[in-house]
């Protein structure tokens, strides 16, 4: 069984939002396979986003960041979900990572060389879209995946890393689909 962090990427707290439901969705199914599980819900956490290298390498953590740390150190498998807005993560996403991913804490540095310090886990990026995937994957080259894939998750060790798309989320059906694909992955822990 696996320890499973599951972080709620949506910077908009209202219930109806498909990403609050597909965490939901996977943090349950986990569970009742018997996965351990915590999670963290970016809507109700109270953060800015940093603003010099200064704030970012020892600036105080904002309430909550610290217990949200604890859970990725806990953690052997990280689920993070988001929707795609302009092309790429939500601002608020963005702030959360350099929040959690702070030097020292996620990375280090060792004879003038960094060093990852979050290696052994494994991490899956759930994005949500209004367009078709495929139109995300050609036009877009997906990439909000790359960049978490490779210069963030890469950065802190991080791998495998890998995505599912879910794209027209509001065409009949796909919300359900994507509700028991979650159900799927959650079983797996995957």
């Amino acid at each position: 069984m696996r320890k499973v962090l599951v972080i709620d990427g949506h910077p908009d707290p209202t219930k109806e939002r498909l990403i609050h439901a597909l965490a939901t969705a996977y943090r349950t199914a986990a569970e009742e396979a018997g996965h351990e599980v915590r999670t963290a819900t970016l809507a109700v956490l109270d953060l800015a986003p940093l603003r010099s290298r200064a704030e970012w390498e020892t600036g105080t953590l904002p309430e909550g960041i610290a217990a949200v740390q604890a859970d990725l150190l806990w953690a052997d498998h990280l689920v993070l979900l988001f929707p795609l807005w302009l092309g790429d993560m939500p601002a608020l996403t963005k702030a959360l990572l350099e929040q959690i991913l702070r030097p020292g804490f996620a990375f280090g540095e060792d004879r003038g060389r960094l060093r990852p310090r979050l290696g052994g886990r494994s991490a899956r990026l759930i994005v949500t879209m209004g367009m078709p995937a495929a139109i995300y994957r050609l036009w877009y080259a997906g990439h909000a995946i790359k960049v978490l894939r490779r210069s963030i998750c890469g950065l802190v060790g991080i791998r495998p890393v890998r995505a599912t798309v879910i794209g027209s989320i509001e065409r009949t059906g796909t919300a359900e689909r994507a509700l028991r694909h979650m159900a799927r992955l959650g079983r797996r822990a995957r």
